[in-house]
């Protein structure tokens, strides 16, 4: 059977940016491929030229809502648009009723886009907002232990569990399953930021007890800035309030001269207004590519380039800080010579001397490969390295 992958690997005409460089920032932001960016040229021209008649493109939009709700094992109904992964964890934050007291777990070392909202919580409705510390295991990985996870969340107090599928730094992955089966049998609401592993790792919230997901589209689903998509548990769509209301939220919003403020029932109540419609457009296609190519098979090449990346850096002398065995890898390969001081350098020499994109986290440097990418282009990232 054909690998759906092969033709686009290494494929300079769907993912032009390999003409002009080694790109492996993926978790950062993501360069179109051809689809997408094509998409955005067509509604470039229409717009243009007969604006939105016959336009086709909420058909279209449509379309992506059931396209991004079988990418996690989720319905369309439970699917909402936003413009980035902090708009749809802050859904989750403000739409929910906290009292003083409610604790909110979470770790030290998420992206500030799954702390602030929580803060927030803490700072106005006097919740307890508990931070489960890194670690580092024997081989020098970082990590949070999801028992300390587990353990800071068996609480009586305890209202909501926040994590990153997949941490931004260290690229630590989580096993979300004992998470959402602890916390959903204990009445717990469990939040997911994915947007480290939607369109490059599997996801399925029903497996993984999830109540609600927030995922921006522009690293590994390949789409443009300003656009994302949230999940949120049909059985808790009633529940959650939209933090805010505009002219779509409603049943009859194509009604205008008729007000009739009831909620949409679905998860468009999120969705206050119109929506970044060439920006979803792309998404879509890009999507669309994934799709075809099935996340498994997107992902296994994906552990295949970090695989061989990670003996490269090894053999050359490089310690690898990103968890490797198990269920625990991710697109992310965090890494150092042992100078941090050298990182900087480091990044800024790749990029002016050999156009290879890499980029400093935390101290280290970090590598995000994407399915595209070649084992050619991972090998002269090794070799244009500074020796240790």
């Amino acid at each position: 059977m054909t690998d759906p992958a092969q033709s686009y690997i290494g494929n300079a005409d769907a993912f032009p940016v390999l003409n002009h460089l080694d790109f492996f920032n993926h978790a950062a932001v993501s360069p179109l491929p051809r689809a997408a960016a094509d998409a955005l040229r067509r509604y470039a021209d229409k717009a243009q030229t007969t604006a939105y008649l016959d336009s086709g493109w909420y058909r279209d939009i449509a379309s992506l809502r059931q396209s991004a709700a079988a990418l996690m094992n989720a319905r369309k109904d439970e699917i909402a648009f936003v413009k980035n992964t902090s708009e749809g964890v802050a859904i989750a934050a403000f739409g929910n009723e906290w009292n003083a007291g409610d604790r909110i777990v979470t770790t030290a070392v998420e992206y500030p886009a799954n702390i602030y909202p929580w803060m927030e919580l803490a700072r106005s409705r006097g919740c307890e907002l508990i931070l489960v510390p890194e670690e580092t295991d024997a081989n020098g990985r970082r990590h949070v232990p999801v028992e300390k996870v587990l353990e800071a969340a068996d609480h009586p107090r305890t209202r909501a569990v926040t994590l990153s599928h997949v941490e931004y730094a260290s690229g630590q992955r989580f096993d979300l399953v004992p998470v959402g089966a602890f916390c959903r049998g204990r009445g717990i609401l469990f939040c997911v930021d994915a947007i480290q592993s939607l369109g490059v790792l599997p996801v399925d919230v029903k497996a993984m007890h999830i109540d609600y997901l927030a995922a921006g589209g522009h690293k590994w689903l390949l789409g443009p800035e300003g656009t994302g998509v949230f999940y949120v548990r049909q059985e808790l769509i009633e529940r959650t309030r939209p933090p805010l209301v505009g002219w779509m939220n409603v049943v009859d919003a194509l009604r205008y001269g008729t007000y009739n403020y009831t909620l949409r029932a679905d998860a468009g109540r999120f969705e206050p207004g119109t929506l970044n419609v060439p920006g979803l457009l792309a998404l879509k296609a890009s999507v669309d590519v994934l799709a075809s190519i099935g996340i498994e098979a997107v992902s296994a090449r994906v552990q295949s380039l970090t695989d061989r990346l990670v003996t490269g850096l090894e053999a050359k002398g490089y310690s690898i800080y990103s968890p490797r065995d198990g269920g625990q890898w991710s697109g992310i390969v965090s890494f150092s010579c042992g100078d941090p001081s050298r990182h900087e350098a480091t990044a800024r020499m790749l990029r002016q001397n050999h156009r290879t994109e890499i980029v400093v986290r935390e101290g280290r440097l970090r590598c995000s490969p994407h399915f595209y990418n070649t084992e050619e282009q991972i090998d002269r990232l090794v070799e244009r390295l500074p020796g240790k």
